[in-house]
């Protein structure tokens, strides 16, 4: 097994270690149950029989320029069998509600539940089954992939992950926080969780919709199909400000965002495509739900707002990364 690397020096000596569960220990639960496993916490993995028996045996290795190559021992279970201090929500959202099933509410315990998924829903789908108080909204940034059980490949970018809850003690998530910087991770706690919600998605949404929709890179989303982008970002723009969270900074500056954080030739639309034709579910875009429904004026249909249409006129041809 491979050492702590030098770069890390665990933060739990001098602390309380907490019992952290982790659901779904895919490409982000994995890195994250990874990183607080290393920091001394007890990590406990919640996953199906196959992959509980691997995380049992061989622990959880991560792969990462930025936290070093590593491997960490965790406990690993089908089922949340004992109360914890928190609980990390990391499966696809698709099978979230099945998921859940691992964590009985009595089991969870006075612990707090933080999912690191996109979109909202999934809000409301964990404060109808835990107490409102122990649920904590989260949002990550990372590129990281489960390349199989208990392997985690990090990319170029840090873990920053940002939380905000509107029921929760605000001493409580700051606590989480602290936990989670000492393993090594950029953590901010805001104010307001709707805006924090709607702040990822303001890069992620758009750019996924039009990589995916004409199979293409995110470069050239932004230079081949600029007005679409365009058109997507400012319908983006009614709809957070229609769910109170409206864009602290106009189109042209999100445009401009965009242009400076994604890489020319990340086939981030083309990854989606290909997950999609090996079987793999994939969410619904927010966008054909009930919450764009309310910005759209009589007659309108799916797919064209204020600013324009944002579906192409033929179908997009799939390019081979």
């Amino acid at each position: 097994m491979t050492t702590t690397p030098a770069s890390h020096t665990p933060s739990t000596p001098n602390s309380t270690p907490w019992t952290i569960a982790v659901l779904g220990p895919g490409g982000v639960g994995g890195l994250v149950a990874g990183l607080l496993a290393r920091d001394g916490h007890r990590v406990i993995c919640l996953a199906r029989e196959e992959t509980a028996a691997v995380l049992a045996e061989r622990g959880v290795t991560v792969r990462s320029g930025t936290f070093g190559d590593f491997t960490a021992r965790v406990e690993a279970d089908t089922e949340l069998r004992e109360p914890v201090d928190a609980l990390i929500v990391a499966p696809k959202e698709t099978g979230l509600r099945s998921a859940l099933e691992r964590v009985p509410r009595e089991a969870l315990g006075a612990g707090l539940a933080v999912p690191l998924l996109n979109g909202f829903e999934h809000v409301d789908v964990l404060r109808g089954r835990y107490p409102a108080e122990q649920v904590v909204p989260g949002t990550i940034r990372v590129e990281s992939t489960r390349v199989g059980p208990g392997v985690i490949e990090h990319g170029g970018l840090n873990a920053r992950i940002e939380l905000a809850s509107s029921t929760a003690p605000h001493a409580r998530v700051e606590a989480f926080a602290e936990v989670l910087r000492g393993a090594g991770q950029q953590v901010d706690v805001l104010a307001d969780e709707t805006a924090m919600l709607w702040g990822k998605l303001s890069f992620l949404l758009p750019m996924a919709l039009l990589s995916t929709r004409y199979g293409v890179p995110v470069g050239e989303v932004r230079t081949v199909h600029r007005d679409r982008m365009l058109a997507v970002i400012g319908e983006f723009a009614e709809v957070a400000a229609a769910q109170g969270a409206p864009l602290d900074v106009p189109a042209p500056r999100v445009v401009h965002g965009i242009a400076l954080r994604a890489r020319p030739h990340t086939p981030d639309g083309l990854e989606l495509i290909l997950k999609r034709r090996r079987g793999y579910p994939s969410a619904r875009p927010a966008f054909e739900d009930e919450r764009l429904s309310a910005i759209r004026g009589p007659g309108q249909s799916p797919g064209t707002g204020s600013r324009g249409p944002t579906e192409p006129d033929a179908p997009p041809t799939a390019r081979t990364p």
